[in-house]
């Protein structure tokens, strides 16, 4: 009976110790309020930063938190790593504040989608939004706009009357997503037109009497205040914001953020590929060097990588490993500089239309394409002088070499007889008698026999 005794006073103690457990954590919660997760959302948005964002809404779900806001500043983006952030932002179960802050930033071109995607737009104080308009595909002009309100809809209901096929495509294909996301978010859905059509732009002001965004907020805290209490609509269904005491936890990027912002840097991509394919040129014209070689291969799948995740234009792609390969062709079977030549137009060519896009931030650098041109030029003349320099020298192999190098005759003869020549007996013949050790001169070869004659 003690047993029975002792174990039940055991289990009244577990149970005691848990309610405590309990009571605490929820006296710690009410200090603590709500976790809030604000991400920075800096610059040109691209797959390192797409990827940054999405991420940190999924680390947000999984701690539990109440709210992210997103801190955006941007001119623009990928239209590919824009939209893998907002199908995040809507299929995200913790609702998403997007901030345009502080103040003088922007939400322009992708920026605007993002604001218009979020369960919450706010903005700062001398913020703006808008420019939505998308630059052409294939790295020409922006794509034309309407003359004026008017003449937006065309016959067929298309945003832009004139323009290609392929420009009216694009247009009413931003034009029909963004009024998506209005529609979805409840706001205004004729200015998100014309913010495609017509690259119109809004102050915060503007905005928040428009219906574009939600409320003005000059700082997080007063961003917090408007939103305590208010309902929002998300993947599951309503949540009321209980953001009182709330603690605010920044989210900073960890090193898989600064790897991709690194490597998908067009620049940085670019000068990865070019290290690439010289390291394995090298490694294939000095077999078994190994660290050219390594680390061509290396640069090579990261560069590969990191295009693979830009809009690049395959014919620039092309060009370049044209451009190359001629070069190659040239250092091998010399052509007095023809394949040379047009091999650097073709590098330069392809280097300039590699990114297929307008954006200033995913384009490459002018100087750095110079750069590896004249590395490639410079590599190219030094090989074509090395081998017009050595078909100006004097063969130093074959039987060529041996026509006119001296011999010593090993007999007195004429007509047939034996002379020695690098350090080898050989037969020889002469028109002219030879005495025994004097020196001769080799003026031909057939065979194996040497054709001599007096040394003079």
């Amino acid at each position: 009976m003690q047993i029975h005794s002792d174990t039940g006073i055991f289990h009244i103690r577990y149970l005691l110790a848990s309610l405590l457990l309990l009571v605490a954590l929820s006296l710690a919660s009410r200090v603590h309020g709500a976790e809030v997760h604000l991400v920075e959302l800096k610059g040109a948005i691209g797959p390192a930063s797409a990827d940054y964002v999405v991420r940190s809404i999924e680390q947000a779900d999984l701690a539990g938190a109440a709210l992210v806001v997103i801190r955006l500043d941007t001119p623009g983006g990928l239209d590919l790593a824009m939209r893998d952030l907002i199908r995040a932002i809507l299929a995200s179960p913790v609702p998403v504040a997007t901030w345009v802050a502080p103040g003088g930033a922007r939400a322009a071109s992708a920026g605007t989608y993002i604001l218009y995607a979020s369960h919450i737009a706010a903005m700062a104080p001398a913020t703006n939004v808008g420019s939505s308009t998308p630059v052409s595909i294939g790295g020409g002009s922006p794509i034309p706009l309407p003359a004026s309100p008017e003449d937006a809809e065309d016959g067929a209901g298309s945003p832009v009357a004139g323009g290609s096929a392929m420009e009216r495509k694009v247009i009413n294909d931003a034009v029909a997503y963004i009024k998506g996301l209005a529609e979805l978010r409840g706001r205004n859905i004729e200015w998100a037109e014309q913010t495609v059509v017509e690259a119109a732009n809004l102050t915060a002001s503007e905005a928040l009497e428009l219906n574009v965004i939600d409320m003005i907020a000059g700082d997080i805290e007063d961003l917090l205040q408007q939103l305590d209490g208010s309902s929002v609509a998300v993947e599951g269904g309503e949540l009321v914001l209980n953001l009182a005491d709330s603690n605010v936890v920044g989210i900073e990027p960890d090193w898989r953020y600064e790897f991709l912002a690194l490597i998908t840097d067009p620049n940085v991509a670019y000068i990865l590929l070019m290290i690439g394919i010289y390291g394995l040129i090298l490694e294939f014209y000095n077999p078994g060097l190994g660290l050219p070689g390594i680390t061509g291969i290396i640069c090579l799948l990261l560069g590969a990588y990191a295009l693979q995740m830009l809009p690049i234009n395959y014919v620039g792609l092309a060009l370049i490993v044209v451009g190359i390969g001629l070069m190659i062709v040239e250092a091998m079977s010399p052509s007095f500089g023809v394949f040379g030549l047009g091999g650097v137009v073709a590098f330069v060519l392809g280097s300039v239309i590699l990114m297929d896009t307008e954006l200033e931030a995913f384009r490459i650098s002018i100087a750095i394409i110079g750069a590896f041109a004249a590395a490639s030029l410079g590599v190219f003349l030094f090989t074509l002088s090395m081998l017009v320099q050595a078909r100006r020298q004097k063969v130093v192999s074959g039987t060529e070499s041996m026509i006119g190098s001296s011999a010593t005759a090993l007999e007195s003869f004429e007509g047939q007889g034996r002379v020695r020549a690098f350090s080898e007996n050989w037969k020889a013949t002469s028109d002219q008698p030879i005495d025994k050790g004097s020196q001769v001169e080799i003026t031909g070869i057939n065979g194996l026999t040497l054709r001599v004659k007096k040394q003079e």
